[in-house]
C-alpha cells in the first residue's frame, strides 16, 4: 500500500490506530454490547440493531476492539441470522417488517427494515471464523442456500428474502452480489471436515 500512495506502511498503521480509539469510544453502545447504527443523528444516537456492525469485525483490518468481537458476532447470530442471509433489522425494533410485499412504497419501506439480504452471509462468516474458526460449522450456515438453488431463479441466488419462515425469495431472482458472497465463503470454508458437504 505504501508504494502506491507514497506513504510508508507505518504511517498507515498510525492513522489506523488514531481512528480505532475514537471509533470504539463513540460508536460502542455499552448497555447493549454492540455498535450504534448511527451516532449524532437528527434524533441522537440510534440503537437499532443492524448487520452493518459486522464490517467492523469481518474486514481484513478490523476497527472494533478484539475483546468485543465475540459478543457482537453472537448477537448478530441470535438476532439477524437466517438460513438465507441476515435480517437488515432485528425483530425487536418497532419499524421491523417481516415481509417484503405490497406496492412499491410498501416494499421500499421494508427494504432495510428486516428484509433478509443474502450477500451479508459473507461478512457474517468472515466475522464468525475470526471468533470460532471451525470451517465445518461455518459451512453448515450455507445449507439454506443449497435448498434455495432449486427455487426462484433455478441455480442462482435471489437478492433478498422475507425475514420470517419460509423466507420467501424476493427482489432480483439472480443477484450477482448474493452469488459472489456465497461462493466466496463456500470456498473459504473448505476445511477438511467440510469438503464432503
Amino acid at each position: 500500500m505504501g508504494s502506491l500512495t507514497g506513504r510508508p506502511e507505518s504511517a498507515w498503521a498510525e492513522l489506523a490506530e488514531q481512528a480505532r480509539e475514537p471509533f470504539n469510544r463513540r460508536c460502542w453502545y455499552e448497555a447493549g454490547g454492540y455498535l450504534y447504527d448511527v451516532v449524532d443523528g437528527e434524533q441522537g444516537d440510534d440503537r437499532a440493531f443492524r448487520p452493518n456492525q459486522l464490517l467492523s469485525v469481518s474486514l481484513p483490518h478490523p476497527v472494533l476492539n478484539e475483546r468485543r468481537w465475540q459478543g457482537v458476532v453472537e448477537q448478530v447470530a441470535e438476532k439477524l441470522l437466517t438460513p438465507v442471509g441476515l435480517r437488515s433489522l432485528s425483530r425487536e425494533h418497532p419499524r421491523y417488517k417481516s415481509k417484503y410485499v405490497g406496492d412499491r412504497r410498501a416494499r421500499d419501506a421494508a427494504y432495510h427494515q428486516g428484509t433478509v439480504w443474502a450477500w451479508l452471509i459473507g461478512p457474517f462468516i468472515d466475522a464468525w471464523m475470526k471468533v470460532s474458526p471451525d470451517p465445518s460449522k461455518a459451512r453448515s450456515l450455507l445449507e439454506g442456500f443449497q435448498r434455495h438453488l432449486s427455487e426462484a431463479g433455478i441455480g442462482t441466488i435471489s437478492e433478498i428474502f422475507d425475514a420470517e419462515p419460509p423466507y420467501h425469495p424476493r427482489g432480483c431472482i439472480a443477484q450477482a452480489w448474493s452469488v459472489a458472497e456465497v461462493l466466496r465463503v463456500w470456498q473459504k470454508t473448505r476445511g477438511t471436515s467440510a469438503r464432503s458437504a
